[in-house]
C-alpha cells in the first residue's frame, strides 16, 4: 500500500514515515509544498533507515504528486493548514482513498496549553467537511509524542485513538497503526467524538512540561 505523508518533513510526519518504513513494507512517500525539501528529508530518512540495516526507498514530492495513487494520505500539517492542503490535493484523490488527520487545535497561554478547536468543532470535522465526496476521513495519531515516535530506539507501548464515521476506513488505519511495533489503536467512535480525543493533546503537553523526564510521554489505556 502507498502511504503519503503530506507535511512529511515535520515532526509527526518524520516519526510516522520512519516507523512505517522501518516496521513495514508499505510504500512511504513524503510530501511538502516545497518538493526539494521533501526530497532532502526523504534522503535523510533513507540514511537513518540504512544505518539500522533497513534498505528502503523513500520518495519525496510536492504534496499533489505525493498524494497521487496513495491509498492512505496523512495530513501531517498544522491545523491551520489542513483545509488548504486538502483543497490543494483534491484532484489527486480518488473514491475509496482515506485521509488521516493527526492535528489538534492548541493555543498557548501564560498558564499552559489549551484546546483551541476550529469553528467546525474539531480539526477532524474540518477535514471531513473539506474532503471530496467518496474520500473517507479518520482522526488518528493525535496524542503521540513526535520525538519518541521518530526515535527508532524508543519502545512505544502506547495507544492511539481512532475516530471515523466509515468503519472500513477506520479498520484500514487501525491495521496500519498496529503494524508499528508497540502502537495499539483503539476505537473512540465517530467523528463527533473527535474534540474529546484532540483535547488530550494539550493535556499531555502540560503534563510533559511540568514533570521531569516526561517530555515524550504517551497514553496507555488499561
Amino acid at each position: 500500500m502507498r502511504i503519503a505523508l503530506l507535511g512529511g518533513t515535520g515532526d509527526i510526519g518524520e516519526g510516522l514515515a520512519l516507523r512505517w518504513a522501518y516496521h513495514t513494507d508499505h510504500d512511504v512517500v513524503i510530501g511538502s509544498r516545497d518538493p526539494e525539501r521533501a526530497r532532502e528529508k526523504a534522503d535523510e530518512y533513507e540514511t537513518e533507515l540504512s544505518s539500522r540495516g533497513r534498505d528502503r526507498k523513500v520518495n519525496g514530492f510536492v504534496n499533489e504528486m505525493a498524494a497521487d495513487r496513495a491509498k492512505v494520505v496523512v495530513l501531517a500539517v498544522p491545523p491551520y493548514h489542513v483545509a488548504d492542503t486538502v483543497e490543494a490535493v483534491a484532484d489527486s484523490l480518488e473514491d475509496g482513498d482515506v485521509l488521516v488527520t493527526p492535528a489538534a487545535g492548541v493555543k498557548r497561554e501564560d498558564d499552559g496549553f489549551h484546546y483551541h478547536p476550529p469553528g467546525a468543532g474539531s480539526v477532524t470535522q474540518l477535514v471531513a467537511d473539506a474532503a471530496p465526496d467518496g474520500v473517507s476521513v479518520v482522526g488518528a495519531f493525535h496524542n503521540l509524542a513526535a520525538g519518541r515516535l521518530a526515535n527508532l530506539d524508543a519502545e512505544l507501548g502506547i495507544d492511539t485513538l481512532l475516530v471515523a464515521d466509515d468503519p472500513d476506513a477506520k479498520e484500514t488505519v487501525r491495521l496500519l497503526a498496529e503494524e508499528i511495533e508497540g502502537l495499539r489503536a483503539l476505537d473512540a467512535g465517530g467523528i463527533g467524538n473527535a474534540a474529546e480525543v484532540e483535547s488530550v493533546t494539550p493535556l499531555l503537553i502540560n503534563v510533559a512540561q511540568n514533570n521531569d523526564g516526561m517530555h515524550d510521554l504517551g497514553v496507555r489505556f488499561e
